[in-house]
């Protein structure tokens, strides 16, 4: 297996999914990327709570 359709097979349930969901995926991973550099990241589980419960509103 190629590197590209496996990159395509891990990408496919994000992006056969529909738009409500990936905007949450989205929110997710950009909160998780910010906490990425820190040195003791924290709270990732609230803000991801809190990103569900915006966006389910």
């Amino acid at each position: 297996m190629d590197r590209d359709e496996n990159s395509e097979d891990i990408q496919e349930p994000i992006t056969s999914a529909p738009p409500e969901i990936r905007q949450i995926i989205e929110r997710v991973l950009e909160a998780e990327r910010a906490k990425l550099y820190q040195k003791s990241p924290r709270y990732i589980n609230e803000d991801i709570l809190n990103i569900v419960k915006e966006e389910v509103q």
